[in-house]
């Protein structure tokens, strides 16, 4: 019998460390996102990588390439599928944009509405 999600309280959205290496890679995986796990590592002890964490698991993520003295560009963005719709996408790109300026994205046509909304052009 499998325990039942608690989805009421907000992730704690914070800097990713060492041992969250694990638990982006599982994000990054289930929404089909190409980066590989040295990529990650390197962008982890980077600092540039900002997760979503819920009780101790990694719900979201977003990693980020260094660019110039201060600004990144976003390489992945990531919410765990069961966890889509509730705001953490937005928060991670907002916690990005107050870390990091500029910050750059490149993204698909069917998320463009979502970039939109969080003032990219």
């Amino acid at each position: 019998m499998g325990e039942v999600a608690d989805h009421t309280t907000t992730p704690v959205v914070r800097t990713a460390g060492p041992r969250d290496h694990l638990g982006v890679m599982r994000v990054l995986d289930g929404a089909n996102l190409a980066v590989d796990a040295a990529t990650v590592a390197n962008r982890i002890e980077a600092g540039t990588v900002v997760v979503a964490d819920h009780d101790n698991r990694i719900v979201g993520a977003l990693v980020a390439v260094p660019r110039h003295e201060t600004g990144a560009h976003v390489e992945a963005v990531a919410v765990r599928r069961r966890r889509r719709g509730q705001g953490i996408g937005s928060r991670l790109v907002g916690a990005a944009t107050i870390r990091w300026r500029p910050l750059t994205a490149n993204f698909d046509p069917g998320v463009k509405p979502f970039y939109d909304g969080l003032g990219f052009d």
